[in-house]
């Protein structure tokens, strides 16, 4: 005779009944956390990149102690009265500011020449979040080391120079440190739109160094609306600051849409 089984007891061999799921207060779902990183972690990750490698760190120290090295030579060495802080501190502030180009280059261009920008873009698909991320770690980085650099050219003027004017050192010092945040942005503009470290290098420094002197030879009113650094010198020293702004934003602007546009659209693969 069959055997009747209590109506609250499951047959033998069958699975026990899963309890139904707690009901949350309030009928609210849990927060799901987002597994992108935050933009702070993607900046930190790239100032780390940049000081990572040996290149980086050996132009990171140069654009450091570069300028404040020659400054103490140049000024141990002269016999002629400098007149002003000013104009030695916007000269040291160009050299800087052109050193810190490369960091820039490398930040971008170093990428593609060495493969990494697989994976950069691998674990964040989003190339304008990775974009804006090097822009900010590198205008730090060049903030950062140009003041480093300026503060010491500013301490051997005072201690090589003798008795020089340090009217309006502020204002040069504080250029100084703003050329130094937007030669690194330049370069990491140049070093993304043509993603070649030696390419972006060397068409970078042409046209500056070599392009621009020639054109303020012959046709100086052209070169002063062209020249970037020129135009730190001159706001170092405190003349047209309108014209200057407009060529340094100038460069600024178009380096950084070249390599905004032209990476967007490059093939990672």
């Amino acid at each position: 005779m069959a055997t009747v089984l209590p109506a609250d007891l499951p047959a033998r061999g069958a699975p026990p009944a899963a309890s139904p799921p707690a009901a949350s207060p309030s009928g609210v779902r849990p927060p799901v956390r987002s597994g992108a990183p935050s933009a702070a972690t993607l900046v930190g990750v790239e100032v780390r990149k940049s000081l990572s490698t040996r290149s980086g760190r050996s132009v990171a120290a140069a654009a450091a102690l570069l300028a404040p090295a020659a400054t103490a030579l140049i000024a141990s060495a002269s016999t002629e009265d400098l007149g002003s802080v000013t104009g030695p501190i916007g000269v040291m502030g160009m050299l800087t500011g052109l050193v810190l180009v490369a960091l820039g280059v490398l930040s971008t261009a170093g990428e593609w020449s060495h493969r990494t920008v697989q994976t950069t873009y691998l674990l964040v698909p989003r190339r304008g979040r990775v974009l804006a991320a090097k822009a900010a770690a590198v205008g730090l980085l060049g903030a950062v080391l140009a003041a480093v650099s300026a503060a010491l050219v500013a301490g051997a003027l005072a201690l090589l120079a003798g008795d020089v004017s340090w009217d309006g050192a502020g204002r040069a010092l504080g250029v100084v440190v703003a050329a130094g945040a937007v030669f690194a942005l330049m370069g990491a503009g140049s070093g993304a739109a043509l993603a070649n470290t030696p390419a972006a290098l060397t068409s970078f420094y042409l046209v500056v160094l070599g392009v621009l002197p020639l054109v303020r030879t012959f046709k100086p009113e052209v070169g002063s609306r062209l020249d970037p650094a020129e135009a730190v010198l001159t706001l170092a020293q405190g003349g047209t600051p309108t014209q200057s702004l407009l060529v340094l934003a100038g460069w600024l602007g178009v380096s950084l849409a070249a390599g905004a546009v032209v990476t967007r659209r490059r093939a990672v693969a």
